[in-house]
């Protein structure tokens, strides 16, 4: 209760739970349009439509959570935010560099001639990859607390693949909500092949969060800590175990239960989520600075929190409100 009456205290811990909260949102929002971009080698031309046609209303109000997170990190946290950006300034801008791309393309593909088609095509997949391995790269090194080695940069690498295999298995998922017949049974077997990727990323990033400092390894680890935390291990194994078994079974009769891949992968990461912000709570630059180190004064969080409060149920209601009002299987993809 004394962490609650002390603005010092109970205002960086909030700032960081929305901080925490919105990129949560946007791995599993823009992650899954970001996988549709990933997927486009293997689709024909009007398998791409419907697939463009599936993330057309959604993308660019996913990209607002990124958004939304990197503004809290900067007026919240400053001197974090300094830290990360100046350690993560390559994959950062390589990763504004995709996002660009993608943009373009996206818009560009619908105004192209049959001629030109392919080559936007070709950039909102290349757009996706660049945005996807970027992201992984980042997480690899925050994960090794921004430590630049060998060994880290190899572990980067690792966690740049598999999450932009995570990402495209998440897209895989959406499209088998979105989509019927033919493309959604080739989304069955990208999702097939990509739930390896998500086992292989969260298994590493599992067992190298604990060694990056013997703080988190006694956090996993004591007694009673570890038999507190083996739901979740358990959890995401049952997660795991029950996609795999659906996808094996999909199509069903009606298409019951196409939304069911989707919702639990979205349970998946968020379990990976809570995971790390466990494991690397109080920090915000790990074993570096700490939240409250590097937050900004009381007096200027507390009107920050004011717009944030104006401001995030504002994203969070037209997020919503898109996702009500297309909701349903995409169709053919029209700009008349």
């Amino acid at each position: 209760m004394e962490m609650f009456s002390d603005p010092a205290q109970w205002l960086p811990f909030t700032f960081a739970g929305l901080m925490g909260l919105s990129i949560l949102i946007y791995v599993c929002l823009d992650g899954f349009d970001l996988g549709v971009g990933l997927l486009f080698p293997f689709a024909d031309d009007d398998e791409k439509d419907r697939m463009v046609a599936s993330i057309g209303p959604f993308w660019d109000a996913n990209e607002t959570w990124l958004v939304l997170a990197i503004g809290i990190l900067l007026v919240a946290f400053p001197t974090a935010h300094g830290l990360i950006l100046t350690a993560l300034y390559l994959p950062v801008a390589a990763m504004l560099v995709g996002l660009i791309l993608r943009g373009v393309a996206f818009e560009f593909r619908a105004k192209a001639g049959p001629e030109r088609k392919p080559t936007w095509n070709r950039a909102f997949f290349i757009g996706s990859l660049l945005t996807s391995l970027s992201q992984g790269y980042m997480l690899g090194m925050y994960v090794m607390g921004l430590q630049v080695t060998a060994f880290t940069l190899a572990f980067s690498v690792v966690t740049a693949v598999f999450l932009t295999v995570a990402y495209s298995f998440i897209g895989a998922t959406w499209l088998i909500l979105k989509a019927d017949g033919v493309l959604q049974m080739k989304a069955v077997d990208w999702a097939k092949g990509g739930i390896w990727g998500v086992v292989l990323g969260m298994g590493a990033v599992s067992l190298a969060t604990p060694f990056v400092s013997p703080r988190i390894f006694d956090k996993w680890f004591s007694m009673p800590e570890v038999f507190m935390l083996m739901p979740l291990p358990l959890l995401s194994g049952v997660l795991v175990l029950a996609i795999w078994l659906m996808l094996r079974k999909m199509p069903y009769p009606r298409d019951t239960w196409a939304w069911v891949p989707f919702t639990m992968t979205t349970l998946l990461f968020t379990l990976g989520f809570f995971g790390m912000a466990y494991s690397f709570y109080p920090y915000v630059v790990p074993e570096t600075l700490t939240l409250y180190e590097s937050a900004s004064a009381p007096e200027s969080l507390f009107i920050i929190f004011i717009g944030t409060c104006v401001v995030l149920p504002m994203i969070a209601g037209y997020t919503v409100l898109s996702y009500v009002i297309f909701r349903g299987k995409a169709t053919e993809l029209r700009y008349d």
